[in-house]
């Protein structure tokens, strides 16, 4: 059984992939917050700005079988390419998509031809079968997850500074500006950190900008 918030084609709006297109299958649940506002000030994440909580956003629900999860994204897939020959990219993202993202899912979406990437907090392994893997650690939180493709470090976090992080086994490097009522400062200390630390790179949330999800 999986639960899933929401599932919708987009253009992935942040990291090394910004632009391309995508299904976005959001699992429902996470591990560092309940998703509850009363909630909040307890959380190990306290920026989060996604609702995570339930079943009941756009083509969301409860799944018997990974086929037939699969079978949706398929769905969503076909109607943002409309037949036109594309390589199908799915977003399993969260919440915490390794509560339930697992081996059965990721065939399942390997045998409709999906690339398959994750967008995970990093504090759970990532299943086998995954074709990219972003890692955004999270402050005094134990990573588990110490490879992959890109790690994307929400900045600034006290206690979560990004040389702890750069000799990981990773591809990528980003720092992406904290949303919030210091966002602007944000965008220039991060400027300032990757011109003189390279290799990390600024990773704004293209989304956000030009008004998609």
């Amino acid at each position: 059984m999986y639960t899933v918030k929401e599932i919708f084609p987009t253009l992935q709006g942040e990291g090394a992939q910004v632009g391309r297109a995508a299904v976005f299958l959001r699992f429902a649940g996470c591990n560092l917050w309940t998703g509850q506002h009363k909630d909040k000030s307890k959380a190990f994440c306290r920026f989060c700005d996604t609702d995570f909580v339930g079943y009941d956003g756009p083509n969301g629900g409860k799944f018997e079988t990974a086929d037939q999860l699969a079978d949706i994204v398929l769905g969503m897939w076909n109607s943002l390419t409309k037949g036109k020959t594309a390589s199908p990219y799915v977003v399993c993202t969260g919440g915490e998509p390794t509560l339930q993202l697992d081996t059965p899912m990721i065939d399942a979406l390997k045998k409709r031809g999906f690339t398959v990437a994750i967008e995970s907090n990093g504090t759970r392994p990532a299943p086998r079968g995954l074709d990219w893997i972003c890692i955004s650690p999270k402050a005094g939180v134990p990573l588990a997850q110490r490879e992959g493709n890109e790690l994307k470090l929400v900045y600034p976090q006290t206690g979560a500074l990004p040389q702890l992080f750069e000799r990981l086994k990773f591809e990528h490097f980003f720092l992406q500006p904290m949303d919030g009522p210091q966002h602007r400062d944000n965008i220039e200390a991060a400027i300032r950190y990757c011109m003189a630390n390279p290799p990390w790179r600024l990773s704004m949330q293209m989304h956000k900008l030009v008004g998609i999800r």
